[in-house]
């Protein structure tokens, strides 16, 4: 009897330490809860962390007009693009249905790996993708540069200062729109100011370009620049002419949105 009371006295004994050894072991690998206070506080040091405040100035009188509401917002929108672009730009390659929300969706996907094609803002370039070789080796025909000629040269001729009061006029929908794609403390401004570095980070490959083919669509075969996020293989595949009038444009457009004027 005084034998079974001992072993079971061992058994408690080394389920307690056991027990107590998990419960500090979890402790200690987990991070302590937030404070409701500090989840409460968080947003608003969120907000106040604008790097790129929006610039002011520049603006005619046509941009002190009541802003639509965002759903209501593409005549308007169209409008303002036509009256900088042209008519037969914004037809040409604008998708015309809610404008400002395939503006920020477009320009927050750059960025990444991929660009949700079915809300981009612009439609997709004419003519077919070309490769020179074979399945198993092929490199990018440069003749794919000239399909991308017409937008860039639409975009070459922007002027910097009517798209500045143009984007300062319509900034409440921009924001909104950035805040409705899941950013609630989000400052877009920021973000644009961000994809355009991303952008202007794009290297320019010497030689042909290798290209694999894995499945129906090519990709490039240096693992490297397949990893490179998807404005900057847009970029690359522009070819580097073109690459350097887009580059040369964001230069533009960067100093237009960080400045606190322009100079006139």
């Amino acid at each position: 009897m005084n034998k079974r009371i001992v072993i079971r006295a061992a058994v408690l004994i080394i389920a307690g330490a056991l027990g107590l050894w998990y419960i500090l072991h979890s402790r200690g690998s987990k991070p302590p809860p937030v404070p409701a206070t500090a989840q409460q506080a968080a947003p608003a040091t969120e907000e106040a962390a604008i790097a790129h405040p929006l610039p002011q100035g520049a603006e005619d009188a046509a941009s002190k007009a009541p802003l639509p509401a965002l759903a209501d917002s593409d005549p308007a929108v169209s409008s303002a693009l036509s009256a900088i672009v042209g008519d037969a730009a914004v037809k040409d390659y604008l998708v015309p249905e809610n404008i400002i929300r395939r503006i920020v969706v477009t320009i927050d996907n750059l960025p990444r790996q991929k660009v949700a094609m079915d809300k981009r803002a612009v439609g997709a370039v004419a003519g077919n993708f070309r490769a020179d070789g074979d399945e198993l080796h092929s490199t990018l025909n440069p003749e794919n540069f000239a399909r991308y000629q017409p937008v860039v040269s639409v975009i070459a001729k922007l002027d910097v200062r009517q798209l500045k009061a143009m984007y300062v006029h319509f900034y409440p929908l921009f924001q909104s729109a950035y805040q409705n794609l899941g950013y609630p403390n989000g400052y877009f401004n920021d973000r644009l100011v961000q994809v355009i570095d991303v952008l202007l980070a794009t290297p320019q490959p010497t030689g042909p370009i290798e290209l694999a083919r894995p499945n129906v669509m090519y990709t490039f075969a240096d693992p490297a620049l397949e990893a490179r996020p998807a404005g900057q293989k847009l970029l690359i595949r522009m070819g580097p002419e073109n690459a350097a009038v887009i580059k040369s444009k964001l230069v533009e457009l960067r100093a237009a949105v960080t400045a606190a004027t322009l100079k006139r």
